[in-house]
C-alpha cells in the first residue's frame, strides 16, 4: 500500500478514521503535505503524551480541556485558547488535567504518522 502524498484539499471529521496513538490518546490527520501536517489529538483526563522530540517543528493549539505541557524541562499549565511551539529535537510531553483536544501542526509533515 503506497502513502497518499498529501491530503484532499477539504477535511470532514466524520470521514476520517481515529488512530490509537497511546493510552487514552487518539489522534485523527485533519490534513498534510510534505511540508505540512496538521493532527487533531483527544486525550482523556489523565493520559500522558511521554516526553520526546523529533525533528519536526511543531505548534500546537488547546481546542479544550486543560493541560501541564513540558517543553525542555520547564511547564505551564495551558486550557483552552492557550498554545505552544516547540522548536525542532527539543524534548516536551504532555499530561492531560481534564479530558480535551489539541490541534498539532508540524513541519515537515510527521510520515511517521502515515500508513
Amino acid at each position: 500500500m503506497s502513502i497518499k502524498q498529501e491530503s484532499d484539499v477539504f477535511f470532514k471529521t466524520n470521514k476520517t478514521e481515529w488512530e490509537h496513538a497511546d493510552i487514552g490518546i487518539t489522534r485523527q490527520i485533519v490534513a498534510h503535505h510534505k511540508d505540512l501536517m496538521v493532527v487533531s489529538v483527544t486525550f482523556e483526563k489523565g493520559a500522558i503524551g511521554t516526553i520526546h522530540n523529533h525533528v519536526h517543528t511543531q505548534g500546537s493549539y488547546v481546542v479544550s480541556g486543560k493541560f501541564e505541557i513540558t517543553i525542555n524541562g520547564k511547564s505551564e499549565i495551558l486550557e483552552a485558547g492557550d498554545g505552544f511551539y516547540v522548536p525542532p529535537n527539543t524534548p516536551h510531553g504532555a499530561k492531560c488535567l481534564e479530558s480535551g483536544i489539541l490541534i498539532d501542526s508540524f513541519n515537515p509533515a510527521r510520515e511517521d504518522f502515515l500508513k
